[in-house]
């Protein structure tokens, strides 16, 4: 009897690790058609059927994995697009520190090279941003991560003015991407990379530099 139950058991195991396994399949099916379709599309224009459909599922499988539209954007934000940029402003706190033109001229190039990498999902995101009063809290609260992530930028600040020192970092990520989309999406700004890597860094090196640096 006891091998009959660890052999019954055995295989239940195995069934859930099946249906497990199918679930994570699904999910990263469901996620890669729905970037696909916001990237050709914007976000407006796509239907939970459209994603739905394009991986060969129902709406009813869809809503097991996401419970909304912008849930699965959320979620396509949070498994790459967010941690990268996290990831780079921490880098942009070791360049600070350095206090060294040369290497924030070099930030601002790869700046323009990751926006270049999820060019595609910018159109969507702005569209979520301007319909979706819940993406856009998600959107405000990425913006608020990344100078937080900058700790030592904040701390050669004086306590009373870490607000402005965050100011600044959220208005050079607004300003880098409102560059990028007009420069490399809607073409209305005629200008080599060197060049307004150039400019950019005129303009931002001495505004993030931190008042006893001046």
């Amino acid at each position: 009897m006891g091998d009959v139950a660890t052999e019954t058991g055995e295989v239940k195991g195995r069934r859930g690790t099946l249906r497990d396994e199918q679930k994570r399949a699904t999910r990263a099916k469901l996620l890669e058609s729905a970037r696909e379709l916001f990237a050709s599309q914007g976000y407006a224009a796509v239907t939970v059927d459209d994603i739905a459909s394009s991986v060969g599922c129902s709406r009813a499988t869809f809503y097991l994995h996401f419970p909304s539209k912008v849930e699965i954007l959320r979620a396509i934000s949070s498994d790459k697009m967010a941690p990268s940029a996290l990831a780079f402003y921490q880098d942009l706190d070791r360049v600070l520190d350095t206090r060294s033109r040369a290497e924030f001229t070099a930030w601002i190039n790869r700046a323009i090279a990751w926006f270049d990498e999820y060019k595609e999902m910018l159109p969507a995101w702005d569209e979520a941003v301007a319909l979706e009063p819940e993406f856009r809290d998600t959107s405000r609260d990425g913006i608020l991560a990344l100078p937080n992530a900058m700790t030592k930028y904040l701390a050669r600040w004086p306590e009373g003015r870490h607000d402005e020192a965050r100011l600044r970092v959220e208005l050079l990520v607004a300003q880098l991407e409102r560059f990028f989309t007009r420069w490399a999406l809607q073409g209305t700004i005629d200008v080599s990379r060197e060049q307004a890597a150039e400019v950019l860094t005129d303009i931002w090196f001495p505004a993030l530099s931190v008042p006893s640096d001046r």
